[in-house]
């Protein structure tokens, strides 16, 4: 498999496919439930959207701002927050579902978590040098 290829389909196809799966999760009405705690719906958006800020600076590794891990950080949060935006437009056009400023600002608090966390992970994962 060429390196492109193989780079789009590691790195860039998971973050298509999960914005896709955001998209069709937000074309459904809302269930008509109650929470099984108050704010679970918050806690699924943090979560939501730290996956997708992963995936973003993921995605953004492969591109020529790699080194720049303070940019990559942004364009990731940034990204996730605008794809949060963007998707509660898309729910204040859907049937029985609304726009609310407090799932942006959950989507943005995830995105920045999500994003904070895989970075101390990776630097968690570089083998410091052993001292002997």
């Amino acid at each position: 498999m060429p390196i492109k290829l193989k780079r789009f389909a590691l790195y860039w196809l998971p973050l298509i496919l999960y914005c896709l799966f955001i998209y069709i999760q937000s074309d459904h009405p809302s269930p008509e439930q109650i929470p099984i705690f108050p704010y679970v719906d918050k806690v699924l958006h943090v979560t939501a959207y730290g996956i997708l800020g992963i995936l973003f600076y993921r995605a953004y590794q492969t591109l020529r701002l790699k080194d720049n891990i303070k940019m990559l950080m942004f364009l990731s949060v940034v990204s996730a927050s605008l794809y949060g935006i963007s998707d509660e437009i898309h729910q204040s056009f859907v049937p029985f579902r609304e726009a609310e400023v407090t799932d942006v600002i959950a989507d943005m608090i995830g995105a920045l978590s999500g994003v904070c966390l895989y970075q101390l992970l990776i630097f968690s994962r570089i083998e410091k040098p052993s001292v002997r």
